[in-house]
């Protein structure tokens, strides 16, 4: 964010939180990790369960933080530098989320959930919005109890639309951040199985993604797929929280925004739809039929606002990955380039087989290999080794040539794939990433993806700094490398 632009300064800070300041200050971000703050903002120490944001403060002055939120004087820090002084940090955090949500009066909330695919339509959604006004959005996956009050708490006052991700992996979770978003306009972009080790059916995922309806304005809409088992249960718990509108997308027939045709290729899909009997015709710059889906929910989204849906539909377009949500990198050696597809950021059942569908649609060249390299899907519960299992009939049937495994849950899928296609077990992504880099060769695609705990990041990190070692021990053509 701008250093120069104003989001917050002391005087509403303290009015929100109801805290003291020894000084005046204006900061033009919030932040609650010096990873990633900015010089410029306003520094909140959380304390959460292993980590105490105090300890923090004196590195996020070194670092620009024109003022830092605390419930203490943090060792050495002098008693005239710009704290506010507040009773509880998180609750000073939703204070400012609350009031900033409040001042932004012109802004229409959306807000996003769902058991896959919240951040890639979240960042869509903002994408096309962004062009027909001033868009604010929630960072990468800042969807929780920390992290929905900061996204709110970052709404400049003079926003238009404000996209935000809500996540959860109990139930109850949606509830408080719910109220505390007062969303104009509530997306559920499916449901699948994830989290399972903490939810006995779909059905009570369902519910416990409900959970969003129940802080929504008056006349707020709700965007639903149609396509999925759980639409009515959805339906009927909007109207019980009071929404009327009901926007619905899908290849239903009787979608609102309804999916004709599509046409997936490597690097794009090819899409047409009609909404208010008007056929569309456009692009989507994400590979993937499930991309072909989430195209469908951000024009709900769009449609939901009153926004422009031709013009959102010709922005799709230029719509990039999210971090780890399949990202593309031309990895070149000294003797020709291999594609590296990473979709390490996290993995449900859902997710993983639309990336194996992407990677089986890529088309390979001077004999390389669609390669997937696959880590544990975590919380999964009694539902994690028939979910693991189940991959192997995604692997075989689409053609891939060679699958690499991470983690212990992963042996069930091992144990059913036929040895043509086995490449090697690793227990941990730490040994994968030793490994691997030495099996590529030219004409390669190769995938990463697991639960975000797995790290496979890691692995990921390690085939993108083949793309920085000249002379590489990789030989071209070295089919036999395996």
């Amino acid at each position: 964010m701008n250093s120069t632009h104003q989001l917050w300064t002391s005087k509403e800070a303290l009015s929100a939180t109801g805290g003291t300041c020894v000084d005046e200050w204006v900061a033009s971000g919030v932040s609650i990790n010096t990873r990633t703050l900015n010089p410029g903002d306003l520094f909140v120490a959380l304390v959460g369960p292993t980590l105490d944001g105090h300890d923090y403060v004196a590195k996020a002055f070194d670092m620009g933080a024109v003022a830092a939120t605390v419930n203490r004087l943090p060792d050495g820090i002098d008693t005239n530098a710009p704290l506010l002084t507040v009773e509880n940090t998180q609750k000073a955090l939703e204070d400012l989320g609350i009031a900033a949500r409040k001042r932004a009066s012109n802004a229409q909330i959306i807000a996003v959930t769902g058991s896959v695919g919240k951040t890639g339509i979240k960042e869509a959604l903002a994408h096309v919005l962004s062009k027909q006004g001033k868009t604010s959005a929630s960072e990468g996956s800042l969807n929780n109890q920390w992290g929905l009050p900061l996204s709110l708490a970052r709404i400049p006052r003079d926003s238009d639309f404000a996209v935000l991700e809500m996540g959860m992996n109990h139930a109850g979770e949606l509830t408080s951040l719910s109220k505390m978003a007062r969303p104009h306009v509530c997306i559920v972009t499916t449901i699948q199985p994830a989290h399972t080790e903490y939810f006995k059916s779909l059905e009570e995922i369902a519910k416990a993604k409900a959970e969003i309806f129940i802080g929504a304005e008056k006349n707020a809409t709700a965007v639903l797929n149609h396509d999925i088992p759980e639409y009515s249960q959805l339906a009927t718990a909007a109207k019980k929280s009071g929404i009327e509108k009901i926007i619905s997308f899908g290849s239903d027939e009787n979608a609102d925004v309804h999916l004709v045709s599509f046409e997936v290729g490597a690097k794009g899909s090819d899409v047409s739809v009609i909404i208010n009997d008007q056929r569309i015709d456009y692009r989507v710059g994400i590979a993937g039929r499930h991309w072909v889906m989430n195209s469908l929910c951000v024009l709900a989204g769009v449609l939901a606002v009153n926004g422009n849906v031709v013009t959102a539909a010709n922005d799709m377009a230029q719509i990039t990955p999210a971090k780890g949500r399949g990202e593309r990198f031309s990895i070149k050696l000294d003797y020709g380039s291999f594609t590296l597809i990473d979709e390490s950021y996290n993995a449900s059942p859902a997710s993983m087989k639309a990336a194996i569908e992407v990677l089986c649609g890529e088309a390979v060249a001077n004999g390389g290999r669609r390669i997937a390299v696959l880590g544990d899907m975590l919380e999964l519960g009694t539902e994690t080794m028939p979910a693991h299992r189940a991959l192997a009939h995604e692997l075989i049937n689409c053609g891939v040539d060679m699958v690499f495994v991470v983690g212990e849950a992963m042996e069930s899928l091992w144990s059913e794939l036929p040895n043509t296609i086995k490449g090697k077990q690793f227990a941990t992504a730490e040994l994968a990433a030793g490994y691997l880099p030495g099996t590529l060769h030219e004409g390669d695609v190769i995938m990463v993806k697991g639960s975000a705990g797995v790290r496979m990041g890691t692995v990921v990190s390690a085939i993108k700094a083949l793309d920085q070692i000249k002379n590489s021990t990789i030989k071209k053509g070295n089919k036999n490398a395996l």
